[in-house]
C-alpha cells in the first residue's frame, strides 16, 4: 500500500480541498524563508516559494510524495502579500476595488528526483466595494493570513466579485483538478 500524499502547507483551505477530492495525505510543514530574488518574473515567484517548501519536506521524508503549493495575487505586474494590519488589509481591498487582479497559484509535486511544476493564473474582477463594506470584511473576518486581503469563498467573494476567468479553486489556494491530474 503506498503511504499518504505528503501536503506541505499550513493552509486550511488546501487541507479543506484535497479533503474534498478525497486524497489521503498528511501534513508536514516547516517555517519556510518566502524570499526570491529581486529580479524573478512574477509568474515563477510562486512556484519558487512552493518548491523551497517541498524541499525542506522531502529532507525529512526522501521517498514520499510531497505537494507544496504557494499562491500570490497580482496587481498591475506588482505581488500584493498578505496585509500587516487592519489598515493595511483596508488598502489592498480599496486599490483591487473595481480593479482586475491574477491570482497564481505555483504548485510541486516532488518523489524522489522526479519534480513536477506548475502555475495556475486565474483571473478575478471585484465590482467598485463601498469602503464601509470593507471595513465590514476585514473586521468580521480578519483576512490577514490571505494574500490580497480576501477569500474567494468568505463573504467578500459572494458579494464584490463581479466575476473570475479561470479555476475557482485556484483563488481559494490549490487548482485541484489540476493537481489531481498530476498525481
Amino acid at each position: 500500500m503506498q503511504e499518504p500524499l505528503i501536503l506541505a502547507s499550513k493552509s486550511p483551505r488546501r487541507k479543506q480541498l484535497l479533503e474534498l477530492a478525497e486524497i489521503d495525505f498528511d501534513i508536514h510543514t516547516k517555517d519556510t524563508d518566502e524570499s526570491y530574488p529581486s529580479d524573478m518574473a512574477v509568474e515563477e515567484v510562486p512556484m519558487y516559494i512552493a518548491m523551497q517548501k517541498a524541499k525542506d519536506i522531502q529532507c525529512d521524508f526522501p521517498l514520499r510524495k510531497i505537494l507544496a503549493a504557494d499562491t500570490i495575487v497580482v496587481l498591475n505586474n506588482t505581488i500584493i502579500g498578505k496585509p500587516q494590519d487592519k489598515e493595511d488589509a483596508m488598502a489592498i481591498l480599496a486599490s483591487l476595488s473595481g480593479q482586475t487582479h491574477t491570482v497564481i497559484t505555483g504548485v510541486v509535486i516532488l518523489e524522489g528526483e522526479q519534480v513536477i511544476r506548475f502555475a495556475e493564473r486565474t483571473d478575478v474582477t471585484f465590482h467598485a466595494i463601498m469602503p464601509s463594506d470593507i471595513e465590514y470584511y476585514v473586521d468580521l473576518y480578519k483576512p490577514y493570513d490571505k494574500a490580497g486581503a480576501y477569500a474567494i469563498q468568505e463573504w467578500i467573494g459572494a458579494v464584490a466579485i463581479d466575476k473570475i476567468n479561470g479555476c475557482f479553486y485556484n483563488v481559494m489556494g490549490l487548482p485541484v483538478s489540476r493537481v489531481i491530474k498530476y498525481l
